[in-house]
């Protein structure tokens, strides 16, 4: 399903409501709800909805890790869709683990997610995901079963809803945006992404990296090489709700650690060769502000005519979580006349640096 959500600062074109398609019934999957939020319930509409969908995100990003760390040993682990897009089974067990759970806390709310089954079931995958998923969380998902798997998986594809004529409340999933990250094995970023939209508007937004690594943004190119090769990162949360700000917090790898936040804010530079600069994987600086300032990695030495571009793969989520955290001051991301948005590649990232006190501009 594709939307763009770049048409306003922090609102997605809007979905319809209706009846389903087909009605799913629910397996039995349990997470307990252990989220402590930053902010009282009483300053925030949608509470209950963040606190699922923190715990959900930390669940499935936890997952992503216990997959990735067979991703090389394992045979079936790394497979790829038919627009050569690398897709793992962590991309499918994530949107199947979150499907799962949504369905069960909020089943009114329907789920717009990147995937859809049509690939597992044409070869045969189904299995490798439920064992995936199993193998991580054995006591809550032990009654899955591959029909469960493939049902979850599409209650967030195109065909999953017809929409009637009045605003929606859904939820907009990217299962992993940044693969290409995911499958580098920790020297690079990947995101788990969630929001959810209310009318048009996004008001709650969740990016779990867990890959996050400590602010190299003042570090030399070489330094920063050396930290990707040598250190696995601690992980992060972060989270948004309208009106109630951004926040992040260390990803719990046991889910048991106590949450202790911190707020966000965006970069506050307002210097060009000051400001640290991010761009999509795909450009290179010379197709973006080149005729005036050169780009350089290293922090030691950036004249007037240079501009600080950091290193930022993979994928758009962790551009927006870098600009929401203040660690990049700006995302640059060049309109292309043949490319398509997807929703669900910028919409918890939008809400993050909204709520963070950034802004989002025209095309350039």
């Amino acid at each position: 399903m594709v939307m763009d959500i770049l048409s306003s600062q922090v609102s997605a074109v809007p979905f319809f409501d209706g009846a389903a398609t087909r009605r799913r019934r629910s397996a039995t999957f349990s997470l307990n709800v252990r989220a402590t939020l930053p902010f009282p319930h009483q300053n925030s509409t949608y509470y209950k909805e963040l606190e699922a969908a923190v715990d959900v995100v930390q669940k499935a990003c936890n997952f992503t890790l216990h997959v990735q760390s067979s991703l090389f040993s394992t045979d079936g682990k790394i497979i790829e869709k038919n627009d050569q897009t690398p897709v793992t089974v962590a991309d499918f067990g994530v949107q199947a683990l979150i499907s799962l759970e949504l369905n069960k806390l909020f089943p009114s709310i329907p789920l717009v997610a990147e995937e859809d089954s049509a690939f597992l079931r044409s070869r045969n995958l189904v299995g490798t995901v439920l064992d995936a998923i199993t193998a991580t969380d054995s006591s809550t998902c032990k009654s899955l079963t591959q029909d469960d798997v493939l049902e979850a998986i599409d209650r967030g594809s195109k065909e999953a809803f017809v929409f009637g004529p009045k605003p929606a409340t859904y939820w907009l999933l990217d299962p992993i945006d940044g693969t290409r990250g995911f499958l580098m094995a920790g020297k690079a970023f990947y995101v788990v992404g969630l929001a959810l939209v209310v009318e048009g508007e996004i008001v709650i937004g969740v990016m779990g990296c867990p890959t996050w690594k400590e602010d190299l943004s003042e570090k030399s190119s070489a330094d920063i090489d050396e930290e990707w090769d040598s250190l696995n990162g601690s992980g992060t949360v972060m989270i948004a709700h309208k009106g109630c700000g951004t926040w992040m917090k260390t990803l719990n790898s046991q889910l048991k650690s106590p949450d202790v936040w911190t707020k966000c804010f965006v970069d506050g530079s307002d210097v060009i060769h000051k400001a640290r600069f991010c761009i999509s994987d795909s450009e290179k600086w010379e197709a973006q502000l080149s005729p005036l300032f050169k780009a350089v990695s290293n922090t030691d030495n950036v004249g007037s005519n240079q501009i600080h571009l950091l290193r930022a793969c993979c994928g758009s989520l962790c551009k927006y979580l870098m600009v929401a955290s203040g660690r990049a001051s700006i995302f640059i991301l060049r309109a292309k006349q043949k490319a398509v948005m997807m929703a669900w590649d910028h919409a918890a990232g939008i809400i993050c640096v909204h709520e963070a006190g950034g802004k989002r501009l025209g095309e350039i």
